[in-house]
């Protein structure tokens, strides 16, 4: 991982501390009042931004999970290799320790005393110059291929544990963001359907255009001003309307914010990177006032943005929103707008 995602890293990882001690004065708080509509609408769009947090952070620790599953992979079989050279380096070696022993006159057993097997023979016999310049040659090739069979095992450890650790902060995330969506939903339960609409109008509103579409997943037909690469990124995204949302998702059957972007744009030949924060710097930043159709749009960090959609050009955002929601399209209302931190021009 490089420096960057070091420290997104470590800011998503405070973040979480920080959510998870608050969310426990928050909820004591919420469990002995009656929040209003517009309370509850900060809550829920607080939510959507603590989720999209823990999203990047899942998405960042599977990445590194499968680089580091990658890294054993390639480890293992410089291991294998290395066992392999090693076995036959140390049948040679014990050739030649047998042949010191037998024909030298300072391979006593009095010599050999405390000796423990044939390394410590030639060892000792290295000590006193005994060895001529081929066996001193080969007694080093052993003793250096040792050393790099000790130090393979010794990475292979390390990373099997460092990959273990990954998929373990990913499944911690995951876990968390899914209680995110379930504290929406209390808080929701509370309210009338009228209230519910006005609590998640900032981060719910689904646009009415005249865009056909269906909520169980037959997709939707794009009918803005994008043309080119633009056009065919948005009509594949359009397409993947009323797919669930789905935690790492790469598709075809569901996505994540991130994940749909990037299959979007791939289907334009346009190659982003897997996570939000690096697909923030793949492409030419642009301003709010000059969205155009097919820029991908960014919230919340603006150092390391945690959500991301695309521009359809009208006034819309086409994205995965939470596991709660459905892959959809939203007006980009003030919530957005005041959550924006940058787009960027693929």
């Amino acid at each position: 991982m490089d420096e960057r995602h070091d420290r997104g890293s470590r800011r998503r990882l405070a973040a979480v501390g920080v959510i998870a001690s608050g969310l426990l004065v928050l909820s004591q708080g919420v469990a002995f009042a009656d929040p209003s509509a517009d309370e509850v609408r900060e809550e829920i769009e607080r939510l959507e931004r603590e989720f999209s947090e823990l999203n990047e952070t899942y998405n960042q620790a599977e990445e590194d999970h499968e680089a580091a599953e990658k890294k054993l992979e390639d480890v293992n079989e410089d291991l294998e290799a290395a066992q392999a050279d090693f076995d036959e380096l140390r049948g040679s070696i014990k050739v030649l320790a047998s042949t010191t022993y037998t024909g030298s006159d300072y391979s006593s057993p009095a010599y050999l005393l405390g000796s423990s097997g044939p390394e410590e023979v030639l060892a000792q016999a290295a000590d006193l110059g005994y060895l001529s310049a081929s066996q001193q040659s080969s007694l080093d090739r052993y003793s250096e291929q040792r050393e790099k069979l000790e130090s393979l095992q010794s990475e292979a450890e390390e990373t099997e544990k460092e990959a273990q650790d990954k998929l373990d902060e990913a499944e911690d995330a995951r876990e968390a963001g899914e209680e995110k969506i379930a504290e929406q939903e209390e808080l929701l339960e509370e309210l009338t359907a009228e209230e519910q609409t006005a609590a998640t109008a900032g981060v719910n509103t689904v646009s009415n255009s005249s865009s056909s579409s269906s909520s169980s997943g037959g997709g939707a037909t794009y009918d803005g001003p994008a043309t080119g690469n633009a056009k065919t990124a948005l009509d594949f995204a359009f397409n993947q309307v009323g797919k669930p949302y789905i935690w790492g998702g790469t598709g075809p059957n569901g996505y994540d914010c991130s994940g749909l972007t990037q299959a979007a744009w791939a289907q334009a030949g346009v190659s982003l990177p897997r996570v939000s924060q690096d697909q923030f710097y793949a492409g030419q930043r642009v301003s709010w006032d000059n969205l155009q159709a097919g820029d991908l749009l960014f919230f919340y960090d603006s150092s390391a943005p945690t959500h991301v959609g695309m521009a359809t050009g009208d006034g819309r955002m086409v994205h995965a929103s939470t596991s709660s929601k459905p892959i959809g399209v939203v007006d980009l209302t003030s919530y957005y707008r005041d959550s924006f931190v940058g787009g960027v021009r693929p």
